[in-house]
């Protein structure tokens, strides 16, 4: 399987950020936002650190419960 291009890397990083920034308005911890969208909390870390790429599913899940439309997060 082909590597991801570079500019990836950065563009999950401002995502991640995005998702961390919507985390933090909502009053919600990493801890939280697991619960809520029922994964482990290393997992919403590895999101806002733009370490692993989320499926749809679940970054629908996060938009849900930040309250924040996905298209925000991800524009």
């Amino acid at each position: 399987m082909p590597s991801a291009p570079p500019w990836t890397l950065a563009r999950r990083q401002v995502i991640g950020q995005r998702i961390r920034r919507a985390r933090l308005d909502a009053s919600l911890t990493q801890m939280r936002l697991a619960d809520l969208c029922g994964v482990d909390h290393r997992t919403i870390h590895r999101i806002e650190y733009g370490v692993s790429d989320p499926r749809l599913g679940l970054l629908l899940q996060i938009s849900q419960a930040v309250g924040v439309p996905l298209a925000d997060l991800v524009r």
